[in-house]
């Protein structure tokens, strides 16, 4: 276990809502936090909770170069910027400022489980076949290995987070069906696993503490199922008809045909074990029910 310091400079490459969640719980343990972060919105100073903090442009090949030297002194980077065309627009724009500072204690990269690909609804662990076959899968993919290259040759104490589908009071299942957004296909062994935002922040904050540089960490919840049961449950909760549900075949290629070829149940018991994680919300019903409730504290 590694003594942290309660004082860091973070640097955030995208600071969307995992990113925000993550500071949150940092705060919450009364870390003191220098925050920089990129965005696609121009350069600015802004504020997020009691926390001042510089955002630099950054988009693809385009970036303010002002953030160099904040790379270069950061102690801990958090990296939730997607791949792209086989590309890590992070490592490819900022590799001699990552490279060059020694001071980096902990760098996290946001990956997904879709590295998995389909695993006929089997188990999947951190050290399980990645069958992915689909775009979004392959860039991921490529972006793990070249991330874990820094690991081995320059040091770079990095750690992968394989997330699976994320959930959270500002993005959840109750406002697509409100919405009337629900699309869903009934499948035979068609599992998927899920995680609320407030966990990965867990997760990610746990690992500050008790991770290896090098090593790979699912963070899914204990209990995979189908996307309909989950709306299903959902829909019992709001005292509504559960919609009815659409034939694969009519789905466009893309994203959502991509979700429904892939079935897996993602293990999380190395972040149990290693990282010493209780979950907040150890399934999708204690999630749903904090959320429609709104009793979680956000």
């Amino acid at each position: 276990m590694e003594k942290q310091s309660k004082s860091i400079s973070l640097v955030c490459f995208g600071f969307g809502l995992t990113a925000r969640y993550f500071v949150k719980e940092l705060l919450k343990n009364k870390y003191k936090i220098n925050l920089i972060t990129t965005s696609r919105s121009k350069s600015s100073n802004k504020k997020f909770l009691t926390v001042n903090y510089k955002n630099f442009y950054f988009d693809n090949n385009k970036f303010d170069k002002k953030i160099t030297k904040y790379i270069l002194n950061a102690s801990h980077i958090l990296v939730s910027i997607p791949p792209r065309d086989r590309k890590d627009y992070v490592i490819e724009k900022f590799y001699n400022e990552i490279c060059l500072n020694k001071k980096i204690k902990w760098l996290g990269y946001l990956s997904s489980t879709s590295v998995y690909g389909n695993h006929n609804g089997n188990w999947v662990n951190e050290k399980s076949k990645l069958l992915s076959n689909n775009d979004p899968g392959i860039n991921r993919i490529i972006a793990e290995n070249e991330w874990l290259k820094l690991n081995r040759y320059h040091f770079v104490p990095t750690r992968i987070f394989r997330l699976s589908g994320i959930y959270s009071p500002e993005r959840n299942i109750f406002l697509r069906l409100v919405n009337g957004q629900v699309s869903y296909v009934k499948k035979n062994n068609h599992f998927f696993s899920r995680i609320h935002v407030a966990d990965i922040a867990q997760v990610l904050f746990k690992s500050l503490i008790y991770s290896k540089p090098g090593e790979i960490y699912n963070v899914s919840d204990n209990k995979p199922c189908s996307y309909d049961q989950t709306i299903s449950y959902a829909s019992s909760l709001m005292g509504i008809q559960t919609p009815p549900p659409v034939s694969f075949e009519v789905l466009n290629e893309g994203e959502m045909k991509n979700f429904y070829k892939d079935s897996k149940k993602v293990s999380n018991k190395k972040i149990k074990k290693d990282l010493k994680v209780k979950l907040y919300f150890p399934t999708y019903k204690e999630g749903f029910k904090s959320i429609l409730n709104n009793i979680f504290d956000c």
